[in-house]
């Protein structure tokens, strides 16, 4: 009977049968799919080689919930660059104190490989987070038996201590196994500091170079002295070179001996430099330099580093805003620093037919850091730009300028040949709703043949085949506007900026 009076009605009202039979079957359809979802939602959570864990877990860019788990192929691969960097100068940092209850980094289900004794190698699943960290945000395991807390390891992850995080980041490298050209290997400490009167300054070089330890290679200290005046800028350059004998460097630690002059990191994290070298040219200038570098607390840039075939490049900067106190003597002047404005960063890679363009500079309450590097390889494009800023409170915003627009109206003599030089540049970028804009004014500069030898950042015999040989070293004023987070942004300082001609 039900059968029949509804193959009646169908009958009657095809039309009207037909649209309430497939409104019913999609209907059916969503539900189907909606519990299938809801299903491998929870088989997912049951699953324990799943990153979890709080609120909020944080992956790269593009990364699907699959390559959280071993065993897939783009998990094979799965890091975050910089971890370390990110929890401490952005998800723990104080400018989201109050948003952020608590951080837990993880690395969960890796795949390794364990070698015994007996030289038998086993696969294994491993993870790795901190104890206190993890138990914060509610994803501590249960113990079947003993303890589980912070080692030393994790403490120095976490809470590193200023002159921890500088050795951990500003320490010495050696050469890759690999590289081909081994000799045009270079690694260097690099400072500059400012009087109070903006009237002299100076660039400070600790260089090692070469077949680094066991081949052809020795140290230099480079000072170069620059004071203004009425009739111009007057640079002095002053040199010491080290056999290897007398060189002691670590890959530990920023710690680094060259002849009687040194840079070591004291307790505080502060930078104790010394050096005496003689003036180029004239066997009777000398310089004396013995300061303390006092590094602003979470003003750094953490490090990166590029590699391409045989082309090794990496940098840091620990002290991208940084007070200097101390005597700088040329001749028997002595000038007494105290608390001026200084810089540190530190370089190492190789450098046969490399460029960059370079600059770092306070602006107000901000301290700010661009650049790019160029490979040899890369002649027929140009390597991305960047600006770093910084705050009282840390990492405030990176922006990626499509380039740097120079004015090269400023004229200067180099070994008795005028060259043209920047006499301003500009950089400008819009991310989203933020915006920047950097105007450098440049005051005074200086050039270098890098066909000479044995120039401030690199071996001169490796730079013979640059288009570009002279490389720029300026002084000048930085201008900074532009919108970060809905709050608008200003400052003008002083910087320093190279670049090539």
């Amino acid at each position: 009977m039900l059968s029949l009076l509804a193959l009646r009605n169908f009958l009657h009202k095809p039309w009207r049968s037909a649209l309430l039979f497939l409104g019913f079957g999609m209907g059916v359809s969503v539900m189907i799919v909606l519990l299938s979802i809801g299903e491998a939602m929870v088989t997912q959570a049951k699953d324990e080689r799943l990153v979890g864990g709080g609120d909020v877990t944080v992956l790269p860019e593009g990364i699907d919930i699959e390559v959280m788990k071993t065993g897939g192929l783009g998990g094979l691969f799965f890091s975050i660059a910089n971890a370390r960097f990110l929890y401490l100068q952005l998800l723990a940092a104080p400018r989201l104190a109050g948003a952020v209850r608590a951080v837990a980094p993880q690395s969960e289900g890796k795949l390794l490989y364990l070698t015994t004794a007996d030289g038998v190698e086993h696969p294994v699943r491993a993870t790795g987070e901190i104890p206190s960290a993890t138990a914060a945000v509610g994803a501590a395991p249960v113990l079947a038996a003993g303890e589980w807390r912070d080692d030393d390891a994790d403490r120095r992850w976490t809470r590193p201590t200023r002159a921890e995080l500088e050795a951990d980041i500003d320490h010495f490298h050696l050469p890759p196994a690999h590289l081909a050209n081994r000799p045009s290997w270079a690694e260097w400490h690099y400072f500059n500091v400012v009087s109070s009167d903006r009237r002299r300054w100076a660039f400070i070089t600790f260089m090692v170079a070469g077949e680094v330890p066991d081949g052809k290679w020795g140290g230099r200290v480079l000072i170069t002295t620059h004071e203004s005046g009425a009739t111009g800028t007057r640079e002095r350059r002053f040199t010491a070179t080290v056999p290897p004998a007398a060189i002691d460097l670590s890959t530990t630690s920023p710690d680094l001996r060259l002849g009687t002059a040194h840079v070591a990191v004291l307790p505080d994290g502060r930078y104790a430099i010394t050096a005496a070298a003689a003036e180029d040219g004239t066997g009777h200038g000398r310089v004396r330099l013995d300061l303390t570098v006092a590094p602003v607390p979470g003003a750094y840039f953490p490090g990166t580093a590029i590699e391409t075939g045989d082309f090794t490049s990496g940098y840091t900067v620990p002290g991208l805003e940084a007070n200097a106190t101390g005597t700088l003597c040329v001749d028997a002047r002595c000038e007494r620093f105290d608390g001026v404005q200084a810089y540190h960063d530190h370089n190492w890679g190789v450098w046969r037919g490399v460029t960059w363009e370079w600059g770092s500079a306070r602006a107000g309450s901000y301290a700010l850091l661009y650049g790019r590097v160029q490979p040899p390889d890369s002649l027929g494009a140009s390597a991305p730009l960047f600006v770093y800023l910084v705050d009282s409170l840390g990492f405030r915003a990176v922006f990626r300028p499509s380039e740097i627009v120079y004015d090269d109206a400023r004229v200067i003599r180099v070994d008795g040949h005028d060259l043209r030089v920047p006499a301003r540049a500009v950089l400008t970028d819009t991310r989203g709703a933020d915006s920047l804009r950097v105007e450098l004014t440049v005051e005074d500069a200086v050039a270098t043949d890098t066909r000479r030898q044995f120039i401030e950042r690199g071996e001169g015999d490796e730079a013979r085949r640059l288009t570009r040989p002279y490389f720029v070293q300026m002084k000048g004023r930085a201008q900074l506007s532009g919108r970060v987070g809905g709050a608008p942004i200003s400052g003008e300082g002083t910087g320093f900026f190279e670049t090539y001609r």
